[in-house]
């Protein structure tokens, strides 16, 4: 028996990163998962390794609004409901904030909080109608602090907590669990750039986090998946950091 036996999720983002690892371990747990991205080749690669029984993709660009409608029309069409949903599509760029262009910090709110709202405004009609089921929004170890650099990707990531509240309030009553998770520093490719030495992000956070090391996306994809299943039946509206012990302070030796 899986934790998810039974269960449809659509996970954003899914086509490599945190995403791709969430996708493998609900699967893995007996989930059928919508993957969708924008990173098409990835996606439809994944989605056939997975298996067409088990994961089916759909291009998604989280910030527009007719492309929610489309993949949850394909996500039916494909597996006949949703009942979960996994928020986890976002971007990073680094800037002062008295140096970042409109543009840019607009950039960074479409996809990481536009992309929020939209997910569970159109998602969670469908989760209701299946019979309840969980959300789980991607936050972030700066939805909690401040950091330098990242204020366009802090300001969303707090504003994903505010959504991450009000919608577990206002959905409890329809069945519905949301939560946030929020990584610290995680080997992705999103923090680790192309030809990057895999082992740099480990050396750069060894003195910074308590644990000495970057975090790892499958332990972010467990995290996610006790937010989604029974484990987790009585918690709603909170965020979970997994940042191994930096949010709770650094050595100074």
């Amino acid at each position: 028996m899986g934790k998810l036996d039974g269960r449809v999720v659509l996970i954003t983002g899914a086509a490599r990163g945190q995403g791709e690892q969430e996708a493998r371990l609900f699967v893995e747990e007996g989930a059928r998962v919508v993957l969708a991205d924008v990173l098409d080749g990835p996606g439809h690669a994944l989605a056939k390794e997975l298996g067409e029984e088990r994961a089916f993709y759909v291009h998604l660009d989280v910030g527009r609004e007719d492309d929610w409608g489309d993949a949850v029309g394909a996500a039916k069409g494909a597996f006949g409901k949703i009942d979960g949903l996994v928020n986890n599509a976002g971007v990073l760029r680094f800037n002062e904030l008295v140096s970042t262009p409109l543009e840019e910090f607009m950039d960074v709110v479409r996809v990481n909080q536009v992309g929020c709202f939209l997910g569970i405004r159109s998602v969670a009609p469908e989760i209701e109608a299946a019979g309840g089921g969980t959300i789980v929004n991607t936050a972030s170890y700066t939805a909690l602090t401040g950091m330098a650099y990242v204020g366009a990707y802090a300001a969303t990531k707090h504003a994903v907590l505010g959504l991450t509240r009000v919608a577990a309030v206002e959905l409890a009553g329809k069945g519905i669990r949301v939560n946030a998770v929020c990584p610290g520093a995680v080997d992705t490719p999103m923090t680790r750039p192309e030809g990057a030495d895999p082992g740099a992000l480990d050396e750069l956070y060894s003195k910074l986090v308590p644990l000495g090391r970057a975090g790892r996306p499958e332990e972010v994809a467990a995290l996610a998946l006790f937010l989604s299943c029974g484990d987790s039946a009585y918690i709603t509206g909170q965020p979970f950091v997994i940042d191994g012990g930096w949010l709770a302070g650094v050595n100074v030796f």
